[in-house]
């Protein structure tokens, strides 16, 4: 990940459709510069898992060799996402004895989260994140960072997430098969949650603080993740995406699941209103002559489906007890988020309010790539990497914005 003297830092997205990589370095300041991108057809992936190893390395090693082209910088190393149905998440609290000087240390920290995950997993399951999202010292809840408080005891809250050993295992299989810098084979440095990743480039902390549900449309999978209260409190995953919309419009208009995702791309939107003049070219299969229809039926088959995908998202929610708790409503995102009159429908089926989240917080590079939904977990991969390579300087940081916040709340408005 270290090349020609630069903190460099790549983030690797392989999705049932595309795979996307973003090649970033981390500057004086703690900030991201850009500095370049791949992406590729995805081949050999089917709702976020590897069905075949062999044309998922293809794509991945066309993908880095395009982000090292345009970056112009040797890749070695790469955050890589996880998304699919195999995806579990559950609560989990641990507790510990406050050792020594009675004062919370890392030490301490670190036996509470081993105690939240002394629990009894399937043999296919293992443990991909333990996120933490508060403690308690001796009854006073609601500590976020009790590092260096005094007490006796220390519980702690997390969201355990867990996904197959397989489907991780042949994601990092797939990409050591790859070449990167000095025909050495590339290493994954770590396997992120997708909606993690893309919950980090695209929701802002005011969001998450009061509630917030994230939907990450991908072309195999629709991944959630619910926060509240600035932690994540739910995730869960659907197998219907943007593919599923192009296969209907292939049954539906008899043509190519190329053409049909091109028709899509050109004049897919979801919308109330339309001409009936509004009339499009649909080529023909094989030696059929293309053929005339309007518009219209075009727009009514992705709404249908989009609004099926809403639906069992709107369940996901439901079940998962947090409905009443994410005023700050639905942020939609990933690739198939960009359809026109998406958010207006997704509003109609959440009652909540809906906006298409962009990526953040990454400087430079042109605005189709960096300020594109499609790129979300990509560029939170980077995000999640910073975060990882310099946690103290990130941890000091964002401690000093919210309490310069607070500060700032308090003079103005009080």
């Amino acid at each position: 990940m270290i090349g020609n003297g630069k903190n460099l830092i790549v983030g690797l997205d392989i999705g049932t459709s595309n795979v996307k990589s973003i090649v970033g370095s981390i500057n004086e300041d703690n900030e991201i510069d850009f500095l370049g991108f791949g992406r590729t057809k995805s081949l050999g992936m089917k709702r976020g898992v590897v069905i075949d190893i062999s044309l998922t390395v293809q794509s991945i090693q066309k993908c880095i060799e395009e982000a090292e082209y345009i970056s112009e910088e040797k890749i070695d190393s790469v955050y890589i996402s996880i998304s699919g149905n195999h995806i579990q998440s559950f609560n989990a609290t641990g507790r510990a004895a406050i050792a020594d000087n009675k004062e919370v240390s890392k030490q301490d920290l670190k036996s509470v989260e081993e105690s939240a995950k002394a629990i009894t997993l399937s043999n296919d399951q293992e443990i991909l994140h333990v996120l933490s999202k508060d403690y308690e010292i001796d009854g006073q809840d609601g500590i976020k960072v009790p590092l260096g408080m005094s007490g006796i005891a220390l519980d702690g809250r997390y969201h355990l997430v867990t996904g197959a050993k397989n489907a991780r295992d042949n994601l990092e299989k797939c990409v050591k098969k790859c070449i990167g810098s000095g025909n050495k084979n590339l290493e994954p440095t770590d396997v992120v949650l997708e909606q993690l990743a893309s919950s980090m480039s695209v929701l802002t902390e005011d969001e998450k603080e009061l509630g917030v549900c994230l939907v990450d449309i991908g072309g195999g999978t629709t991944d959630i993740a619910i926060f509240s209260n600035g932690s994540i409190e739910f995730t869960s995953s659907v197998p219907l995406g943007g593919d599923q919309v192009t296969n209907d419009l292939a049954q539906a208009l008899k043509t190519s699941t190329y053409n049909a995702e091109e028709l899509k791309i050109k004049y897919g939107c979801i919308a109330n209103e339309l001409s009936n003049d509004d009339i499009i070219e649909v080529p023909g299969v094989g030696d059929r002559a293309s053929r005339s229809i309007q518009r219209y039926t075009l727009v009514e088959v992705m709404s249908l489906r989009y609004q099926e995908i809403f639906n069992f998202i709107n369940e996901k929610i439901l079940q998962s007890g947090f409905e009443e708790k994410i005023p700050a409503g639905v942020v939609l995102t990933g690739g198939s988020s960009k359809a026109e009159g998406i958010v207006e429908l997704a509003e109609e089926v959440f009652h909540k309010q809906v906006r298409v989240g962009i990526p953040q917080y990454l400087h430079g590079g042109s605005e189709d790539v960096v300020k594109n939904p499609e790129y979300a977990a990509s560029v939170g991969l980077l995000l999640y990497a910073k975060k990882r390579t310099n946690p103290q300087l990130e941890d000091v940081s964002e401690d000093f914005m919210n309490t310069a916040k607070k500060l700032f709340q308090r003079i103005f408005y009080n």
